[in-house]
């Protein structure tokens, strides 16, 4: 069985190591950010658990990518994983069920990494629109959101035209601008004493709680939002293409990312409430960080802590960018996206799925509303990790896969508890997310991330009906010239004669 099936499609390029891709996906835990005062509103400070819970869930799915991720070293992460596993060979049919259903994974990765850009490019024109008072009387928040997003993601698109190489340069810089001071504002709090243990302890768990339906539901929902952020940092496995020594530089590249998101989460959820409590957590639920920097540094403080948040939204909006692309690349690569999304630069870059990508999220920008963002891309997410724990399970157990070298193997047994996570996610975490989602923002974000995800399918019938008739024409014009050099060689033969 071939490793990966590239034809017709341009190449990624091995240009990066496991530090490189490390620092590229360095965007992840920075994703908390919107979340520090949503967990609360619903756990009190058992956000915190949620927290350590779901990296724990991070480390335990990653094992199982880790060794798809070396076991395929041409294929891009989650996406291209369910692709190559779901496929089937010899197809002998009009479509191809399994190739629909990897194809339909990686979209909904592709759906679940992409909104981040818009999500984030509108916290950014919030955060603008307050720090500068002179913009706030020239644009709407709205207004500085759009000019802010296009301005980034013009700007990355020309960064990333040079190579991820240059990107993970760029995640390096941007490393160094917001997660430094992201730490120092993680660990201050509690060096100067102005975290209260007993805002902790005091309120651990919300007292109208109670194990209910409405509740469960509720906490399988939070769940999956916090598997959105907390479990994001899968996204270095999906460079694999692209990292020199695969074998080596994926493990170590997701065991980095996967210990950082662990000490950051935990500590930042663990300082806001012990700083403010929960009830001023969730007073501040769009940024409860600043209250927290003006607290330990005073205002000074405050001005540097939004500067570094917005560096870290665009570390952020790089992060989704790049691997989002690079789904949207694979899709192409197997058949499943128009061939034109495929495309590459000569420094492997492919500019035609950022361009796309970058299109979609300025249009995204105009429902104005992050949460509702959010919403919808959490459905796609959660679907994209529980049908590619499935691929892992149909990997270890389909004779066709039991050749193939894995230079990286999970522990024994991990196909058991790949399943039981696949499950987790899918249906219990989607059922969850969707009544999480109609409780908070009604159900006009659940329809958006429903819609997107079901024009997969009439795209990749599109798709495969394209490339049906390019395989046709390519056929009949071997016909032709099979015909004219055996009319010439019997021309031939009847001259010799």
């Amino acid at each position: 069985m071939s490793e990966n099936r590239m034809d017709g499609a341009d190449h990624l390029k091995r240009s990066i190591n496991w530090k490189q891709g490390m620092a590229i996906a360095l965007g992840v835990p920075l994703l908390i950010l919107p979340s520090l005062g949503y967990m609360p509103l619903y756990l009190s400070a058992a956000a915190i658990l949620i927290w350590g819970l779901s990296v724990l869930q991070g480390f335990i799915q990653n094992a199982a990518y880790a060794e798809m991720a070396t076991t395929f070293p041409k294929a891009s992460g989650l996406p291209g994983f369910a692709q190559h596993v779901f496929r089937s060979e010899n197809y002998k049919g009009k479509y191809d069920k399994g190739k629909l259903i990897g194809g339909f994974t990686a979209w909904s990765y592709w759906f679940g990494w992409s909104p981040i850009m818009a999500i984030f490019a509108i916290l950014v024109g919030n955060y603008l629109h307050g720090l500068f008072p002179i913009l706030g009387e020239t644009f709407t928040e709205y207004q500085l959101a759009l000019i802010s997003g296009v301005v980034m993601f013009a700007g990355l698109f020309v960064v990333n035209w040079f190579g991820l190489k240059d990107g993970a340069i760029l995640g390096y810089i941007l490393a160094a601008i917001s997660l430094i001071p992201l730490l120092i504002l993680a660990v201050a709090p509690f060096a100067t004493g102005h975290v209260d243990m007993a805002n902790i302890t005091g309120n651990w768990w919300p007292a109208d709680w109670s194990w209910d339906v409405h509740h469960i539901l509720m906490l399988f929902g939070i769940f999956g939002i916090a598997q959105w952020s907390a479990c994001a940092w899968e996204t270095a496995a999906i460079y694999g293409p692209e990292y020199k020594n695969p074998s080596k530089d994926v493990p170590k590249a997701l065991l980095a990312c996967g210990i950082i998101c662990l000490v950051l989460y935990l500590l930042l959820q663990s300082a806001v409430i012990g700083v403010l409590g929960v009830d001023g957590v969730i007073a501040e639920r769009v940024s409860p960080l600043i209250p927290v920097a003006n607290a330990v540094f005073g205002q000074a403080g405050t001005m540097i802590t939004i500067i570094m948040l917005i560096a870290a939204m665009i570390l952020i909006i790089q992060t989704a960018f790049l691997g989002s692309s690079r789904a949207m690349h694979s899709m192409s690569a197997e058949g499943n996206l128009p061939k034109v999304l495929g495309q590459t630069n000569r420094r492997g870059t492919p500019w035609v799925a950022m361009l796309v990508i970058a299109v979609f999220n300025v249009v995204l920008i105009s429902m104005g509303n992050a949460a509702a963002i959010l919403a919808a891309s959490a459905i796609g997410y959660t679907l994209a990790h529980g049908i590619s724990l499935f691929a892992y399970v149909k990997s270890k157990n389909d004779p066709q896969f039991s050749g193939l070298t894995r230079p990286f193997k999970a522990p024994k047994g991990w196909k058991n508890v790949a399943l039981t996570f696949g499950l987790f996610n899918v249906p219990l975490c989607l059922i969850g997310v969707v009544y999480l989602n109609s409780l908070e923002v009604g159900w006009a974000s659940t329809w958006v991330g429903f819609i997107v995800l079901a024009l997969y399918l009439p795209i990749w019938l599109f798709t495969q009906h394209e490339l049906k008739r390019q395989n046709n024409k390519a056929t009949a014009v071997s016909l032709t010239e099979n015909d004219a050099e055996s009319d010439a060689a019997a021309l031939v033969s009847i001259s010799n004669d």
